[in-house]
């Protein structure tokens, strides 16, 4: 079985966030980067498939050189080769194009996704990369299992989760349930000196026109001061949001 695994290089949530050039672009200045905690779910699922049914596990990412660290920390982690298509990514539609082409060259049984990447939240990748290669999609997943050549899928709905079946090749949108945080892979010794050894492939990217153009970034606004009140003065809790946060 052969897997692909998308990777999105992302900021941490606890780094601080920055614009330069008049907000129109992000500040990666001192801003650390970690795997999409998406796509590690996948990965983590990937590296099961990998020790059960002996499959190949690729691990790909749109990105320029800063994002090596991400794909050898994946590599560490268990996934047998890299892929880095040289570009910075614009947007779900790029990166989605991006990918497809390397899906043409190569034929993968399983495409990993993550849901979202936790920056940007588009949720557009998955989807997009279906239509392009004319190949199912289940997003939000949390449950697969393969048997021969037929994929097992549980995912989530509102109020509820679904199950499905479809023959391989399938692609899915990987989330927490797929595994559980305690089933993630910490890269030891061993796993970060292979990595060294194994093959990390630097592709041109193709040339697609961009359909998005970026023109400012807004940081959300800072919050109103709090006003506490003692819970005993239930007339100035009243009088507070009547008049001045007008809600009844």
């Amino acid at each position: 079985m052969n897997i692909l695994v998308c990777i999105s290089n992302v900021p941490d949530t606890t780094s601080k966030i920055n614009f330069k050039n008049n907000d129109s672009e992000f500040d990666s200045n001192g801003v650390q980067y970690i795997i999409n905690p998406n796509d590690e779910f996948g990965l983590t699922r990937a590296i099961w498939f990998q020790e059960k049914n002996n499959a190949e596990v690729t691990v790909l990412t749109v990105g320029d050189q800063t994002c090596e660290p991400i794909l050898r920390k994946c590599l560490a982690i268990g996934a047998n080769k890299a892929i880095r298509i040289d570009a910075v990514p614009k947007d779900g539609f790029f990166v989605a194009s991006q990918i497809s082409e390397i899906c043409k060259i190569n034929k993968y049984d399983l495409i990993i996704c993550g849901r979202e990447s936790i920056d940007y939240n588009g949720a557009m990748v998955g989807g997009i990369l279906s239509n392009m290669i004319n190949c199912p999609y289940v997003a939000n997943c949390i449950g697969l299992s393969i048997d021969n050549k037929k994929a097992t899928l549980e995912r989530e709905i509102d109020g509820g989760k679904e199950v499905l079946s479809c023959e391989l090749p399938v692609i899915i949108g990987s989330q927490k349930g797929l595994v559980e945080e305690t089933d993630l892979i910490i890269p030891n010794m061993r796993g970060i000196m292979q990595a060294r050894q194994k093959t990390l492939e630097v592709l041109p990217a193709n040339s697609i026109k961009n359909l998005t153009d970026t023109n400012k970034f807004f940081k959300p606004q800072p919050k109103k001061e709090v006003k506490l009140v003692d819970s005993e003065d239930v007339n100035e809790l009243i009088n507070l949001l009547q008049n001045e946060a007008k809600v009844l």
